[in-house]
């Protein structure tokens, strides 16, 4: 396989022990990534991309996933510099880059002279984790979603993405794709909600999860039942599950500015253990 001078190369699924060893230095912060490999074997047809590693001395000691969003993993500043050089060789197409701050900031200091001005950056996110039980009571109401929920989930989840990301997720004619994306998760029981005489007050979703560690996404309440406690409790009984059944860590990442948010978190006990960085276009 050809390494270039920047001793980038392109893994396959020849590289997945390698790949999974380097990821699981931390295996939280890096669910995504081990999650995208074990289901993927690292075949581009399956990721939808590619996964790119850099090595010194035949050992692979970096790594980025390069796919809708790019996401570098276990690099340093001069690794992420590497790795937004071999970006530049090729035409954008991911969506967005996010991961550890100290990674996404130098390669994103590479990229911005070349690649057009991105939609938003967000350099301040906190990366959090729970590893216990929740020390708030956790909401028994809260369960599983089923497919019948649908006609309810679906419009909520289409509210959470607008208001966290800034566009609709349904915006150029993705509503299908977005549509089938939250039935999935539904079907393979990474899907929470809780009603209240039939209105669905809170949401969750376990965006991917390896034996050591889930990541929650798509945490929501209506504007108008917020303040109430409802995401606290709700994300207590989405962490005393998820480690009950899916995996013993449960992590999350949340913009600094989302101060409610934030304290909702810490009150089921979930700790910063490090700060991430997205840029969206």
């Amino acid at each position: 396989m050809l390494i270039t001078r920047h001793g980038v190369r392109t893994l396959t699924s020849a590289d997945l022990g390698a790949f999974v060893e380097l990821a699981e230095r931390d295996p939280v912060v890096n669910v995504f990534a081990l999650h995208r490999a074990r289901t993927t074997n690292l075949e581009p047809r399956w990721l939808g991309g590619e996964v790119w590693g850099r090595f010194d001395g035949g050992e692979l000691v970096a790594a980025c996933h390069v796919a809708a969003n790019l996401v570098p993993v276990g690099a340093d500043p001069e690794a992420a510099v590497a790795f937004a050089d071999r970006a530049l060789t090729r035409r954008r197409t991911v969506s967005t880059i996010v991961g550890p701050q100290e990674a996404v900031r130098p390669l994103w200091e590479r990229l911005a002279p070349h690649w057009e001005h991105p939609r938003e950056i967000r350099w301040d996110q906190r990366h959090m984790e729970i590893a216990r039980d929740p020390e708030v009571e956790p909401d028994p109401a809260v369960r599983l979603s089923v497919r019948t929920d649908l006609d309810q989930l679906y419009p909520a989840c289409v509210a959470m993405y607008t208001e966290e990301v800034g566009v609709s997720p349904e915006a150029g004619g993705a509503a299908d794709l977005y549509r089938a994306r939250v039935a999935q998760l539904v079907s393979r029981g990474m899907s929470f909600a809780r009603y209240d005489d039939g209105e669905l007050v809170f949401k969750a979703e376990v965006a991917c999860s390896t034996t050591s560690a889930a990541q929650i996404q798509g945490v929501w309440v209506p504007p108008h039942r917020r303040g109430e406690g409802l995401a606290s409790a709700g994300m207590a009984a989405v962490v005393r599950y998820v480690r009950a059944r899916i995996a013993p860590v449960v992590s999350l990442y949340v913009n600094d500015w989302n101060v409610s948010a934030r304290a909702a978190y810490e009150r089921v006990g979930f700790v910063e253990t490090d700060q991430f960085a997205t840029v969206m276009f």
